[in-house]
């Protein structure tokens, strides 16, 4: 983690423009082709949920404006950022499973299989306090949702970014899934979302090449 030069930073003017607005998040959704993650993970019996997962957080941390978080009157960069995600437990509630990012596919896979093994029977809504080397993450597979907004605590700065997916499609023999982001405007622009967006389908349609390990759920 490291501190940005305010001062001489190209984001400047940006970051004092929007970080003050009463909602200062926006969220871009579009449609993203999963036809060759699906066949990719169909054929290995692997979890889509972790796999997607996956290719969401590994695009985010390949643009460095999504790991850029606000602390007082300061701006950190994390070299790494990890999931927070919903899990729906065995009392029909979901709750936040947070767990950590690793570039490996393999060793990502198998510790977020434990993770959500170990929490699906207790039901919490606690993050490590002050912690913000997160994404949060929600998956909603009961819609095709063609926008989303989440809740934002206006009383305090929440500068961590939202990432969202629905339910999948068939369109034109391919298989389509929604995808939203949610950013703080004084850190992230629309062409830092768009960035995101041509990485998380640059993993999508070369699973073989990002995906190289994998572990079956038992």
């Amino acid at each position: 983690m490291k501190y940005i030069d305010m001062e001489n930073w190209e984001r400047k003017e940006h970051y004092h423009f929007f970080k003050d607005f009463d909602y200062p998040h926006f969220n871009i959704c579009a449609n993203v082709d999963i036809t060759e993650l699906r066949k990719y993970v169909k054929e290995r019996d692997i979890s889509f949920f972790i796999a997607f997962l996956y290719v969401s957080v590994r695009a985010a941390n390949s643009v460095k404006e999504l790991k850029y978080r606000i602390r007082g009157d300061r701006v950190v960069e994390h070299e790494k950022v990890h999931p927070s995600f919903t899990l729906m437990t065995s009392k029909n509630v979901f709750r936040f499973c947070p767990t950590d990012y690793h570039e490996d596919f393999q060793t990502f896979f198998k510790e977020t299989s434990e993770k959500m093994k170990e929490n699906k029977d207790a039901v919490s809504l606690e993050d490590e306090p002050g912690r913000d080397d997160l994404l949060f993450i929600s998956s909603i597979p009961w819609v095709s949702f063609t926008s989303i907004t989440h809740p934002i605590n206006l009383r305090a700065v929440d500068s961590i970014p939202r990432i969202s997916w629905g339910k999948f499609f068939e369109e034109h023999e391919k298989l389509k899934l929604p995808l939203s982001l949610q950013a703080h405007h004084a850190l992230v622009d629309g062409a830092h979302v768009g960035e995101f967006f041509i990485r998380v389908q640059e993993i999508l349609d070369n699973p073989q090449k990002y995906l190289e390990g994998h572990i079956r759920i038992m």
